[in-house]
């Protein structure tokens, strides 16, 4: 039997979709009533994509002809948006089902054409003298008012276009650069079996990547331990096929950088959204250079679990019994909510259209994709995927995930299409900033010792796994693609060296590093978007500073917020978000994050 409001797993068995009552299911029927309707669209594109391709060679003859290709390419794109939307999503409620992994892959392929088709645009662009541009978007008669911004970037890209044949040729690569992330997800979600490990009560449960998240963090050591031997032994075993799919990304990925003219791939994902890599550098750099409180905090776990020997697996043991596990969904939403109220009337009814209204798929089940995440559909409404298993982490999920959605839906309302889709680095802020705001929230709202210890604890393990974690993961991946740019050995064996590596240069001396956890870096799904993760811990740190200002100013800070929501892609992402407060060009906010850490250790250690 299956009840969200009760347990998550009752009879230790994961449940079928069918059993799910509709409830918690998002509502896809809001993008599609039907497959037919899903097809009727499809069929949609075909003809526009041909218009499309007909007004090759026209753009610098007039305003008209340049700003009626933006908005055709603005609506194929739209469509197509919509249908590879629903079909993906799709798929994710059961990942073994082949209807939807073939629809998902004809709305991929259906998006490389639309992407080829489009792809003498920017050339187009590139060649119209500028003065000739700048009348076109100054005439009276033309608006541009949604295409200045990008307008504005593909000039400041001019170095890194190519020729209209070579523009061809990259959008055509497309389907085929996503075969490595594709390979690794089916395998890790679909085909890769874990053994049974036994539960706090000594009953066989069925192991996945899922349920890893919920015994990792049990009190009970043995299990800690069992789960983890269990998780990387498997991962063991594949990490022969798992390093030829993050070889097929290294791959893919130098291929993009050389052809796009950048040096290093570093340099090619951070040029998109206009963020200097000294930004990243100085993060890594500043994290890599205060190491000290994390040390200290190994240090201060050991001491509270009462461990000889601080292990891997005792990393995400909480350091009191937790007054919040068995959470049931209702408890959960009504957490989220209260925590969010600082943000106005308004805010808190977007959250609760999230939860009522079939944004969110809530439950685990057999077959469903892993993990959590949001996703904006422009014209409808955003969608977020979740595996509830009762759990706090799993409110900080709802939260952090409510975040993003809430921000797609934002700048959804108040952008055009063109400027609609926000950059990942500020993506990631939206959504830490509610996790912040949740853990203050609770912070304020108890003086019971115990429920205290497990919060600060909450919070330090927050900024250990999203910004020291998630920095180390950034570290790993400029040393990675670097050594595979310069001919070094990248091999599975090598990167698990790395990877050892670095968990010991991160952890200090207080734990023993675990010689599995050597195979982590073959789970991590975001490997596959080369040079991601490093936003979470940027996001973290300007989240901070953010929840800070909306808490302590008020209506001030909230509108400087709710703004910034706002802005969609409209502007460059340091300059949007320095309109809410946070200067990201400088190295304060994670400083500023560093001596929140401490003093959250400070407050812990006198309460233990």
């Amino acid at each position: 039997m299956y009840s969200i409001d009760t347990h998550a797993f009752t009879d230790g068995a994961l449940p079928s979709r069918e059993d799910i009552p509709e409830k918690f299911k998002w509502r896809l029927s809001d993008i599609y009533a039907s497959q037919e309707d899903w097809e009727l669209d499809f069929e949609r594109v075909k003809p526009m994509t041909e218009k499309l391709a007909a007004m090759r060679g026209s753009l610098g003859a007039s305003a008209e002809n340049l700003l009626s290709c933006l908005r055709l390419r603005d609506g194929i794109s739209e469509i197509a948006g919509r249908l590879y939307s629903y079909a993906v999503m799709k798929s994710h409620e059961d990942t073994a089902d082949p209807r939807y992994q073939a629809l998902s892959n004809k709305a991929a392929l259906l998006s490389v054409e639309v992407s080829s088709a489009a792809s003498f645009i920017t050339p187009e662009i590139i060649a119209i003298p500028g003065e000739t541009l700048r009348s076109f978007t100054e005439d009276g008669a033309s608006d541009f008012s949604d295409y200045l911004f990008e307008l504005s970037e593909t000039v400041r890209r001019r170095a890194h276009i190519l020729s209209e044949a070579e523009e061809v040729l990259l959008a055509q690569s497309g389907d085929m650069a996503g075969a490595p992330e594709e390979a690794f997800s089916m395998l890790t979600d679909a085909d890769m079996k874990f053994p049974d490990i036994l539960d706090e009560n000594g009953r066989p449960v069925e192991l996945s990547d899922e349920r890893y998240i919920k015994y990792i963090a049990s009190r009970d050591r043995a299990v800690r331990e069992d789960a983890f031997t269990s998780l990387y032994e498997t991962y063991k075993k594949y990490t022969n096929t798992i390093g030829a799919t993050f070889g097929g990304m290294l791959k893919g990925s130098r291929f993009y950088s050389r052809a796009r003219k950048f040096g290093t791939d570093l340099e090619y994902s951070l040029d998109g959204p206009n963020i200097p890599v000294s930004v990243y550098d100085n993060l890594v750099g500043t994290i890599e250079a205060n190491l000290a409180p994390l040390h200290r905090y190994m240090s201060l776990r050991k001491a509270a679990l009462g461990a000889e020997e601080l292990h891997m697996y005792d990393l995400y043991a909480p350091l009191a019994e937790s007054p919040y596990s068995g959470i049931t969904w209702d408890e959960a939403v009504n957490t989220a909510r209260g925590a969010l109220g600082v943000l106005g009337d308004e805010y808190v009814s977007l959250f609760d259209d999230c939860v009522s209204s079939g944004w969110i798929d809530v439950c685990a089940s057999r077959g469903k994709r892993g993990g959590a995440y949001s996703w904006g559909v422009y014209g409808v409404h955003p969608f977020i995927l979740l595996n509830y298993n009762g759990e706090w982490n799993d409110v900080s999920t709802l939260a952090h995930e409510a975040g993003h959605a809430i921000h797609s839906f934002y700048s959804h309302k108040n952008q055009p299409y063109a400027t609609s889709d926000y950059t990942t680095f500020c993506a990631e802020i939206a959504s830490t900033t509610n996790e912040e705001l949740l853990t203050n929230y609770m912070l304020r709202t108890t003086d019971d010792r115990v429920k205290r210890i497990y919060l600060l604890n909450q919070r330090l393990e927050h900024i250990r796994a999203t910004v020291y974690r998630q920095t180390m993961f950034a570290s790993f991946e400029r040393e990675v693609h670097e050594r595979f740019r310069s001919g070094q050995d990248v091999t599975s064996d090598a990167i698990c060296k790395l990877w050892l590596s670095l968990n010991e240069k991160y952890y200090g001396p207080d734990i023993v590093v675990d010689k599995l956890i050597a195979y982590e870096w073959s789970r991590i799904p975001h490997f596959y978007s080369p040079f991601y993760v490093f936003q979470y811990a940027t996001g973290y740190s300007a989240a901070a500073a953010l929840a800070k200002m909306i808490t302590e100013e008020g209506e001030e800070a909230r509108g400087r917020y709710i703004k910034f929501l706002s802005g969609g892609g409209s502007a460059n992402s340091i300059d949007l978000l320095r309109g809410a407060g946070v200067d990201m060009s400088t190295p304060k906010p994670i400083l500023d994050l560093i001596e929140i850490f401490k003093k959250t250790l400070d407050e812990i250690e006198g309460l233990i």
